[in-house]
């Protein structure tokens, strides 16, 4: 039996919640291990990648292109992207789309073992069901930045 978990807006079963977990740590083993066509295979045709510096990668064959200029910097260190607090809506008009945001915190290890952490970001997601299966149509990343205090 599921267990309702509270979303932002709606509530999701926990079976939807396991899923996009699921589907998370799929997609991103893919990415760690440098398995770039796979990644790319886990967004739709058009899917969109817009980074936190603006940057704009539309469609599988942009993305990969983007990824293979990138992998020297991936050489002798191994990555590890972990995403946590997820918030999952469903979208009213289409039970096919949902709309995710999530923490993201990326680790580095090179050969010696030593560990550094990028900056965190959060991401908001659209993922969409094709055939039974979950795709990202768009991905946005914020790279996190302090928040301003209140005025006393």
């Amino acid at each position: 039996m599921s267990q309702a978990v509270q979303a932002t807006r709606s509530k999701v079963t926990g079976d939807l919640y396991a899923e996009v977990q699921t589907f998370y740590a799929r997609q991103m083993r893919r990415v760690d291990a440098l398995d770039i066509e796979g990644f790319a295979d886990t967004f739709t045709d058009d899917g969109v990648v817009v980074h936190a510096n603006g940057e704009r990668a539309q469609g599988r064959e942009r993305m990969v292109a983007g990824m293979r200029a990138n992998l020297p910097r991936y050489r002798d260190i191994a990555v590890r992207h972990w995403f946590d607090h997820l918030l999952i809506e469903t979208d009213p008009e289409d039970e096919d789309t949902l709309r995710v945001s999530y923490y993201t915190l990326v680790t580095q290890t090179d050969r010696e073992g030593k560990v550094s952490f990028q900056p965190t970001f959060t991401v908001d997601d659209v993922l969409v069901r094709r055939d039974g299966e979950l795709f990202t149509r768009s991905r946005v990343i914020h790279r996190d930045t302090p928040v301003e205090l209140p005025a006393s």
